[in-house]
């Protein structure tokens, strides 16, 4: 792999276990307020909501706005569709932020620290720069820049994304590794000459996941763990 001087990281399902770490945040939240739902199937609902919530601002039927605001959207639309009411706007606030609350998955940590050994380690995520700063302290992931769609203006998959976090970095996109545990992301990053690197991650969704069970092209690399990818870069 010479030449390649940046990894850039998908995070959500990537390197953060998103899924397991909203169900408890709000089982945390609603559980002392006598509340109980399917909260698998709430943070399920909120994750199937994201994708066309940026599809509107990549179709540029709205302008760029942070995730962090069509992740609040979304939220209220599920609060009604679960019939939870007499929330303050301080509460909701605090459930939005769950996002920002989010666990590492056991070999993240770990395997981003010896990762950054060699290479200059960026976000490349939808998240916003606030919610991904607080994300790597509260988890402490060790990026050395947090880039990504805010920065980009841009929402993945769209070239915009890459190729200005690229060029934030001085580099070429063939200097990059784009890192990532879903085909269509790494689909787009090396049509735009970036390096690929899957990190397979078939538990994301739960144990009825459907997508993204294996790689589905010839990527550079393919691994199971941010630890298994250090040692192939090495």
């Amino acid at each position: 792999m010479n030449g390649i001087k940046a990894l850039t990281f998908d995070v959500f399902g990537t390197v953060v276990d998103w899924r397991s770490s909203i169900a408890r945040e709000l089982r945390t939240f609603f559980e002392p307020r006598s509340l109980s739902r399917d909260w698998f199937a709430f943070i399920n609902d909120w994750r199937d909501l994201y994708q066309p919530a940026m599809e509107d601002v990549r179709s540029q039927r709205r302008p760029f706005v942070i995730l962090d605001v069509l992740h609040r959207e979304n939220l209220i639309k599920l609060l009604e569709k679960y019939d939870i009411q007499g929330l303050s706007e301080d509460d909701i606030l605090e459930l939005n932020t769950c996002w920002h609350h989010l666990k590492p998955w056991p070999d993240s940590v770990d395997g981003l620290l010896e990762l950054r050994k060699s290479f200059t380690l960026a976000t490349l995520s939808n998240g916003n720069i606030a919610l991904m700063t607080n994300l790597a302290r509260y988890s402490a992931l060790p990026w050395d820049v947090i880039l990504g769609a805010e920065f980009a203006q841009a929402y993945k998959p769209d070239a915009r994304a890459y190729l200005r976090t690229a060029s934030a970095l001085g580099l070429e996109p063939c200097q990059c590794m784009m890192v990532a545990a879903h085909n269509v992301d790494l689909r787009a990053a090396r049509k735009l000459g970036f390096r690929t690197a899957y990190v397979n991650r078939p538990t994301e969704y739960g144990p009825d996941q459907v997508t993204d069970l294996g790689p589905e092209e010839n990527w550079d690399i393919t691994c199971s763990s941010l630890i298994e990818l250090a040692k192939l870069l090495r």
